[in-house]
């Protein structure tokens, strides 16, 4: 008898256990998924304000983006795998009031969360380049403009002394058809960082089909891994990849396209303003892939100026004017000095591989910049017909499969 009451003991506490369970699972499928524990209030369909406190999650399907998003000190945005934010159609209206972006202010956090299965896009309603702003980081690392500075298209600071600043993670992220345009100088990029720090993780992120620069660095010391751009549509503009204001992080495994008259494959900057400002622009590009359509206005490849440093090594370079145009006398001082350098680097199909200009050294009797002396600045390549570039040569990386578009 106690045998038989311990078991039947045992099967009430098994039923009890599997009932349970089994209550437990129809609440989990009956609930929302959590969004986390902001005092913000999400709203699916209407997905706009000031995120100033706790975490906002973005669990899955489709969130429409009706105005800007920005992610304050202290406060986290987290988005999951497979989840769409939508920036809808702007109400003429409104007068520019409700640009669709979204910014990350200095102190807070953004975590991209997509998988090679299932990314996170950032689109919009309608498919055409400057649909929408785009994404803006905005960090405590160096800068050379300033202690600090205001970033040009979300007024948002950046810059400091931080160069580990952590902004969070970007994996497996497709940001479409940005590049809203206030005007000829103030326009949105696909992915803007500004003072972004090395501990913030940048990783798997394409631009495709934005109206201005697909990705801009402004200072900071931020690392970026496995970056595409596919670029196609005829009002697409302007460079693929821009760094200016002393950026000096590391690049790795880029991969930039355009069929369309664009601008260059690369636009690198020091200080428009003065050339010697500290910290110097000075990245390490490692397996760069940047092809071109041979035509446009500034059919370069990539153009160093106004004082910026830089290493590349594993490069291809496809269908440009011009592989490397570098221009000012400090830019080309450091080709002389042999620490501007490309090294491994293939043409195919590019007219000229490098030329070289130094300053103007004034103004002609009608005030316009006299032409600066043209220089050999060829040292600073060497060539290998082997290179593979950004893993592939021209053709589509294997990392950059499953997850991107327009290849």
């Amino acid at each position: 008898m106690k045998k038989s009451t311990i078991q039947l003991a045992k099967m009430f506490c098994l039923g009890l256990l599997s009932t349970s369970l089994a209550f437990t699972s129809c609440s989990d499928d009956d609930n929302p998924e959590p969004d986390g524990d902001s005092s913000f209030e999400l709203v699916r369909d209407d997905f706009q304000g000031e995120i100033s406190d706790g975490e906002v999650v973005l669990a899955s399907g489709t969130y429409k983006l009706t105005g800007k998003i920005v992610v304050k000190d202290g406060a986290t945005l987290t988005i999951k795998p497979g989840v769409t934010i939508e920036a809808t159609d702007l109400d003429p209206a409104s007068n520019r009031k409700d640009i669709r972006y979204i910014a990350v202010a200095q102190g807070g956090t953004i975590n991209v969360e997509g998988t090679q299965q299932s990314p996170v896009v950032m689109t919009a309603t309608t498919k055409e380049p400057a649909a929408w702003g785009g994404l803006v980081i905005c960090g405590r690392a160096p800068i050379n403009v300033g202690t600090t500075a205001s970033a040009e298209v979300s007024d948002l600071a950046y810059g400091g002394t931080d160069a580990s600043d952590n902004s969070g993670s970007l994996r497996y992220l497709r940001i479409e058809y940005s590049g809203y345009s206030y005007n000829s100088e103030k326009e949105f990029n696909g992915l803007s960082l500004f003072g972004v720090g090395n501990g913030t993780t940048i990783e798997y992120v394409q631009s495709y089909q934005g109206s201005d620069d697909a990705f801009e660095w402004f200072g900071g010391t931020v690392n970026a891994k496995y970056l595409v751009s596919i670029n196609t549509h005829s009002s697409v503009g302007d460079d693929i990849f821009d760094w200016t204001e002393g950026w000096s992080g590391t690049g790795e495994y880029w991969y930039g396209k355009r069929t369309n008259d664009g601008n260059r494959g690369i636009e690198a900057d020091n200080n428009s303003n003065n050339h010697n400002a500290n910290p110097i622009s000075n990245p390490t590009i490692k397996n760069l892939t940047l092809v071109g359509n041979n035509g446009g206005g500034e059919n370069h490849a990539i153009k160093m100026r106004v004082g910026t440093n830089g290493s590349f090594d594993n490069v291809v370079l496809s269908n440009w004017g011009t592989g490397f145009d570098i221009q000012h006398n400090e830019s080309v001082a450091f080709v002389t000095a042999g620490t501007l350098k490309a090294t491994n680097v293939k043409f195919d199909n590019v007219v000229t591989r490098s030329k070289g200009q130094k300053t103007s050294p004034g103004k002609d009797s009608e005030n316009k910049d006299i032409p600066g002396d043209i220089v050999d600045v060829s040292a600073l390549y060497t060539v290998n017909d082997n290179a593979t570039g950004a893993g592939n040569g021209v053709d589509q990386p294997t990392w950059a499969q499953g997850w991107t578009v327009g290849f």
